[in-house]
């Protein structure tokens, strides 16, 4: 298979590019609420069905939006129109602004060299700080109610999306976004998720103040911020 044909298979899959500084966004105008990305990040992590390190967020459900249900989200947002219903796919999105970090006493939540948001488990003390902070409702808690946290009085460990990082390494997407039908996750730069959604005539969804937390200031630009 030639390079060009590699590439285009990834795109096909919503994959541009895995490794270092790898964005994770979702084109909300493009999910279809079909839950693919929560099976094939259960299975994948062998999570149990009560645990989801990614969830679908639907919102105005069964309601037609200004221009019809197939119109953009985000054009009709920025028109100050109603957007009709929209699914958006909601998991660590690995800001570069992460409010988890800022807000945790204790460290155990660090945004790495390489983009990636990682969770120290020896470290994390349930408080559930991050979970009060993050916009995106991407902290769990799954032990809250285990026999410990109820006697020490904590939230459990935090666990979330870690944008299958273990997978990147090897030259393969989070199982999400390689399993999405209608590649409505996103993964690759910065700059190639920006375009990705040009091309779409998508938008971005998310107010300004989202963008400048997942992004950071200058690269929020990209998506005309």
């Amino acid at each position: 298979m030639s390079t060009n044909e590699s590439k285009t298979e990834m795109m096909s899959q919503g994959v541009m590019g895995t490794g270092d500084d790898t964005r994770i966004f979702p084109d909300v105008a493009a999910c279809i609420d079909c839950g693919g990305c929560v099976v094939a990040c259960n299975r994948t992590w062998d999570m149990p069905r009560d645990e989801q390190r990614i969830s679908i967020s639907t919102m105005l459900e069964g309601e037609e939006g200004a221009e019809g249900l197939n119109a953009s989200p985000s054009q009709a947002i920025g028109q100050g129109e109603n957007p009709g219903e929209t699914s958006v796919p909601m998991q660590c999105y690995h800001c570069e602004n992460a409010p988890c970090v800022s807000v945790c006493p204790v460290d155990a939540l660090v945004k790495k060299d390489d983009g990636f948001v990682d969770v120290r488990d020896d470290v994390c003390i349930g408080c559930q700080y991050c979970l009060s902070a993050c916009p995106f409702g991407a902290p769990q808690f799954p032990g809250s109610n285990d026999g410990s946290a109820e006697i020490f009085g904590t939230g459990g460990t935090m666990d979330k999306c870690t944008m299958c990082q273990d997978r990147q390494e090897v030259g393969k997407g989070p199982a999400c976004a390689e399993e999405c039908a209608t590649d409505a996750i996103l993964v690759g730069t910065t700059e190639q998720i920006a375009d990705e959604l040009d091309k779409r005539d998508s938008g971005t969804f998310f107010n300004d103040d989202a963008m400048e937390i997942v992004f950071g200031a200058d690269d929020a630009e990209a998506f005309g911020v």
